[in-house]
């Protein structure tokens, strides 16, 4: 891996880190909706208006799908991850519509080295996904493990 890989010492608790803005696309929303979650208000744009989400909507599943390669691209891509034992939560506040930017901040809220695990970190993150307006579209928490940068240091610390 590159020097410049996260590895567990880098995530202290408050850091924060923010990706890149993606805009989606109806054709994307419809695309999604059309193989993993076919509801109306997914696929047209008038079901859409005529629902409580007022446009052609993404699913919840895809806008956490868009999270997740947000995450991977400003965090995961370049850190020593070795993958993740699940979700603490997870959250839709307000409809991904048509035409929307979004952007995902990622901050640490705790980390502990792993006893069953040597070399390996536990670092829980928040992700939240906002629109061009700033608003909260979607929240989770999950923890991720990964690779301590000396595992020499750590077993000494142990």
């Amino acid at each position: 891996m590159a020097d410049d890989t996260l590895y567990y010492e880098d995530f202290e608790e408050g850091r924060e880190f923010v990706s890149a803005e993606r805009t989606v696309s109806a054709e994307e929303i419809v695309a999604f909706a059309s193989e993993f979650d076919p509801q109306p208000m997914h696929l047209d744009e008038a079901a859409g208006k005529a629902s409580i989400l007022g446009g052609l909507s993404g699913s919840g599943w895809h806008m956490s799908s868009i999270a997740m390669r947000l995450f991977f691209d400003t965090v995961i891509g370049r850190s020593a991850a070795e993958g993740g034992p699940g979700v603490d939560f997870m959250e839709w506040r307000r409809p991904l519509i048509a035409g929307d930017t979004v952007r995902l901040t990622i901050t640490v809220k705790s980390r502990r080295p792993l006893a069953s695990r040597p070399g390996i970190g536990l670092v829980t993150m928040q992700h939240v996904l906002t629109n061009q307006k700033g608003e909260r579209i979607m929240r989770m928490q999950a923890p991720a493990m990964l690779r301590l940068r000396d595992e020499q240091a750590a077993e000494a610390g142990r």
